[in-house]
């Protein structure tokens, strides 16, 4: 007990800090706050239930829940914006930073009949890329596409947010703008060189001060994939572009929120 109730001032720390607002919308009725919302949906990320059976197993439970489609409505209307700063106040300053990418699932098909019918595995999913704090084993900074890209597009994105010492990543973002990115923001880029590559005086600045033993380290963010969907599956059964960002964006909070729980 003494546990959930430090888990409870955890969340309820992490709103104030964030300075959200008492109630999501300014004219509704406020018939619920908004850590009631937010609640539900990271119990719903965390459980991995739908709308409906999460506001049943609240009532089931006699804790307050709003509905069905109030909770639909918060999951559409919370941009990647806020979610952001969740994970940065989750994960905290980082000094080793991983960045990687993966793929999501947004159909859960049988595999078993799939096979029986020579049928092909779903090519449509979600791509999620992020930043890992390999010390802290957290997530810094996420951004989630409904289309796949290529992972350089969102590699700025992840390292203005993460603002770490080092960054390591694969020969995919060994580009010549995010060395010079990461040189303007005094970070340290650790990536492989790539074959008849080799223009660009920052990426030689960067080749120079590139250690096998500290690239390594890129694993834990593989590693950090591997627990999310482990834990919350490796699919997501939201249909558009919103609800599937802050289905990723919750599972991804529960995982930073659950491990500064058991750490401490």
């Amino acid at each position: 007990m003494k546990r959930e109730a430090k888990l409870i001032k955890k969340v309820k720390r992490l709103l104030k800090r964030l300075g959200s607002p008492r109630y999501l919308h300014h004219f509704g009725p406020k018939t619920y706050e908004f850590k009631e919302h937010l609640r539900a949906l990271l119990m719903k990320s965390f459980c991995q239930l739908s709308y409906r059976r999460i506001a049943k197993l609240f009532d089931l439970f006699g804790i307050r829940c709003p509905s069905k489609s109030a909770l639909q409505y918060t999951a559409e209307k919370l941009d990647s914006a806020f979610w952001s700063r969740i994970l940065k106040l989750t994960s905290g300053d980082s000094y080793i930073v991983a960045i990687d990418s993966t793929g999501l699932s947004r159909t859960n098909p049988s595999y078993h009949y799939l096979r029986r019918i020579n049928g092909k595995p779903p090519k449509v999913y979600a791509k999620l890329s992020v930043a890992f704090d390999t010390r802290k084993k957290k997530f810094c900074a996420a951004r989630v596409r409904v289309l796949p890209a290529h992972d350089v597009k969102d590699a700025p994105f992840l390292i203005k947010k993460s603002m770490a010492k080092i960054v390591v990543a694969d020969k995919a973002y060994n580009s010549e703008k995010l060395f010079q990115q990461a040189d303007k923001l005094g970070m340290v880029l650790m990536s492989p060189k790539r074959k008849n590559v080799k223009k660009g005086y920052c990426r030689r600045k960067m080749q120079k001060l590139f250690r096998t033993r500290t690239y390594n380290r890129r694993q834990l963010g593989e590693s950090g994939f591997g627990s999310v969907k482990r834990k919350f599956g490796a699919s997501v059964s939201s249909k558009t572009a919103r609800t599937i960002r802050s289905e990723v964006y919750g599972r991804l909070a529960c995982h930073n929120l659950f491990g500064s729980f058991i750490e401490s």
